[in-house]
């Protein structure tokens, strides 16, 4: 934690740190991208260097730029991790159904992967692998980035309004909370699928 804090309270770095590690979540989702963008919002609320609307599209800006990394993976490079890792009858058809649900509703599943936890990654290289159409990909992403950013950051931010004494308390109250979003997220999507 105190690491982190090291990273992101101090401007320009902690710009270029957080768009870092949004970024590299698309693509590798061991990085805590969540927990980064959560704690620049708390850092926002009660470091003055730190601006909230500088956060936000520093936050919506790398989860853009790492999912359009993660499609051009998919796209470009997908081909030959398909053909070593899901070479089988069932593995074509679950890349044809995978096609066919991007056809159909694209846009919700883009959206909806933003905050499943690994999602995002499954969702956006899977895009680039079954050639689903980048400006409509780009649209939803960015859509998708922005709802992302809003939440995760100002979920930090009011918890370092509400506890501004406490910082640490903040950061575990909006931890708290975004574990309780995506484990409803989660919950709502295996429920729609039985259902």
């Amino acid at each position: 934690m105190e690491a982190l804090y090291d990273l992101l309270a101090q401007p320009p770095v902690a710009y270029l740190v957080l768009f870092g590690i949004v970024a590299g979540d698309a693509v590798f989702p061991a990085f805590p991208s969540e927990s980064a963008a959560i704690f620049a919002g708390v850092l926002a609320a009660i470091e003055p260097e730190i601006a909230l609307p500088a956060v936000l599209g520093v936050a919506a800006a790398g989860a853009f730029s790492g999912d359009s990394v993660s499609y051009a993976l998919g796209r470009f490079g997908g081909r030959p991790a398909q053909r070593r890792f899901f070479d089988g009858p069932y593995a074509r058809r679950a890349v044809r159904w995978s096609c066919d649900q991007l056809r159909l509703r694209g846009g919700l599943i883009l959206v909806v992967a933003r905050f499943v936890p690994g999602g995002r990654t499954g969702a956006t290289f899977t895009s680039g692998l079954t050639g689903f159409r980048y400006l409509t990909f780009a649209f939803f992403t960015a859509i998708a980035a922005a709802f992302w950013a809003l939440y995760a950051v100002l979920l930090g931010y009011f918890g370092g309004r509400i506890f501004h004494e406490r910082p640490l308390l903040a950061v575990g109250v909006a931890f708290a909370l975004a574990a309780g979003v995506a484990a409803a997220v989660e919950i709502t999507r295996r429920f729609l699928r039985r259902s």
